[in-house]
């Protein structure tokens, strides 16, 4: 039994290992967990799920933050999904038993919330718009991979995970130096970030608290990687 997480972003890759993986390739982190550092969106996400599977993952799981929708939802809180809403408005059902496996494992040291998890294909920076995804799809958090690596699990017939740490509340409006920073890929282009930051000084604020809100969820998701052995320990529990 094979574990392959997918990871968007290198923030989120330093939450499971010191590594170096290159975007679009896999390693061996533990001896029966693949991690593949993909880049951000669902085409990513696919390729790194594909990559995954081929290289003999058995169950995926997609690691982690993600934005709140509903307003309960605090910087740091870890969502466990319980199905998932494509960006056509189709709930995908997900592994129920491993899913109450981990909220088990987990409980009793997060805040855990579950509920629906939807797809975004790009970043939504404003709380005006997630407060609208909210009305429509009734989900508690989005985020841009997690559903194109359950499609790829479901393909195959594999146990599917998501496990994603809050950054941004649902009140929250994005910094816009993050939208002018962002690359076609969802990808932050740090040369595009400091310039708009010299250009617009008063956003600096607004990226001081997101990376606070940030190094929250970093930290929700370290203390979920120390369970990594048991928590991928799911080959006789049922599909």
């Amino acid at each position: 039994m094979i574990t392959g997480i997918v990871v968007a972003l290198p923030e989120e890759l330093s939450t499971l290992t010191s590594k170096r993986i290159d975007k679009g390739h896999c390693v061996f982190i533990a001896d029966k967990v693949l991690v593949a550092y993909s880049g951000a969106g669902a085409k990513n996400a696919t390729t790194a799920a594909e990559l995954l599977i081929n290289k003999g993952a058995t169950q995926l799981i997609s690691w982690g933050c993600a934005a709140a929708l509903d307003m309960r939802l605090k910087p740091g809180d870890l969502t466990l999904a319980d199905n998932l809403i494509d960006v056509d408005d189709t709930e995908i059902a997900i592994n129920s038993s491993w899913r109450e496996y981990a909220n088990n494992l987990l409980a009793p040291y997060l805040k855990i919330h579950t509920g629906s998890l939807t797809e975004s294909t790009n970043i939504i920076s404003s709380s005006r718009e997630k407060l609208h995804l909210q009305l429509i799809t009734e989900a508690i958090a989005l985020d841009m991979e997690s559903v194109a690596i359950a499609k790829a699990a479901i393909k195959k017939n594999l146990p599917f995970l998501a496990i994603r740490a809050i950054v941004d509340p649902a009140d929250m409006d994005m910094p816009r130096a993050v939208s002018y920073a962002a690359n076609a890929e969802g990808d932050i282009v740090l040369s595009r970030l400091l310039l708009f930051i010299f250009l617009h000084p008063a956003e600096l604020l607004g990226l001081i608290r997101l990376g606070v809100y940030f190094n929250a969820a970093k930290s929700t998701l370290k203390q979920v990687a120390k369970t990594l052995d048991v928590l991928t320990d799911f080959s006789n529990m049922p599909k």
